[in-house]
């Protein structure tokens, strides 16, 4: 099975520096690159940290052939019709290069940052299957009204449309049977961090079954709703379910291989970072991965 690889780098990079990254990881061999969408993350709540979607327009800019998207964009502080026209204007920056990530938000600061109360678990859930529904028909549909529990759009007009057709890919992130059954209605692809309570925590052997089980269920959920199974691509984003996957080319390559055989298409791993999360060295990355982006 072809697997493609991609990288995640952080939104964090200053001015022209963001664009000296992204131009290197295109150059390196990666089929997509994504950025995080958080208002802060983790750790480096106190550490430069810039708005997805305009990072990811400036990569647009600074790249030609690269795959861009965001991982994930959520309704924790995004409302699907402002999003809906971002998207937009990103895939024609693109030209057509740009695929939309969503899920349905963890707890956490980006949670409460807009003033509201944090959903509880039943709560997020039906708001994350009405932005996916929403957002489905905004980059579809040149005139969109729609009256939910949780969002409401009036006769939003989307002129030109996005560039790729019927719309940009939807990538959804779900590890239980609610997200699993939205990414198999209107993903593009399924994406997965692995044990969603405890990503990186488990260790590989655990963290391997937990996606041959994650994938087993997908498969399940797909047959139940008609979807083949070559239809929808798989991607886990490999940072967050083992550490340091680039540790040498052969590391690298054992560990794409093992997702490959789990049915996954795409595996992404972070760009390294001098220290803290995703920490790594520069030098064994540019080294390991343009012989596995070239290997399968």
């Amino acid at each position: 099975m072809t697997v493609r690889l991609g990288v995640l780098v952080l939104p964090e990079h200053p001015g022209r520096s963001a664009a000296d990254v992204w131009r290197r990881v295109e150059d390196l061999g990666f089929r997509h690159a994504w950025t995080l969408d958080h208002l802060s993350w983790r750790s480096l709540a106190d550490q430069p940290w810039f708005d997805a979607m305009t990072t990811l327009a400036g990569a647009a800019c600074a790249t030609t052939t690269i795959g861009l998207g965001v991982l994930v964009a959520t309704p924790n502080f995004r409302h699907p019709v402002l999003t809906a026209k971002q998207v937009m204007a990103l895939d024609h920056l693109s030209e057509g290069r740009f695929v939309l990530g969503v899920g349905a938000g963890a707890a956490g600061p980006d949670d409460t940052a807009l003033g509201a109360a944090a959903p509880t678990r039943a709560e997020r859930t039906a708001r994350f299957e009405e932005f996916v529904t929403l957002l489905d028909r905004l980059l579809r549909q040149p005139v969109t009204t729609f009256a939910g529990r949780h969002f409401t759009a009036t006769d939003v007009r989307m002129v030109p449309g996005c560039v790729q057709r019927p719309r940009v890919p939807l990538a959804v992130a779900g590890s239980g049977p609610r997200g699993m059954r939205l990414a198999a209605g209107f993903g593009d692809y399924w994406v997965t961090i692995g044990e969603p309570a405890a990503p990186g925590a488990e260790d590989e052997e655990r963290a391997f079954g937990t996606l041959r089980r994650q994938t087993e269920l997908l498969d399940r959920i797909c047959r139940e709703a008609g979807r083949p199974a070559g239809q929808l691509r798989r991607l886990v984003n490999l940072s967050r379910v083992v550490p340091d996957p680039y540790r040498s080319p052969g590391r690298l390559a054992d560990l794409v291989g093992r997702c490959g055989e789990l049915g996954f298409t795409d595996v992404v791993v972070a760009h390294p970072r001098a220290d803290g999360v995703f920490a790594g060295d520069v030098r064994e990355f540019e080294q390991a991965v343009p012989q596995v982006a070239g290997a399968f």
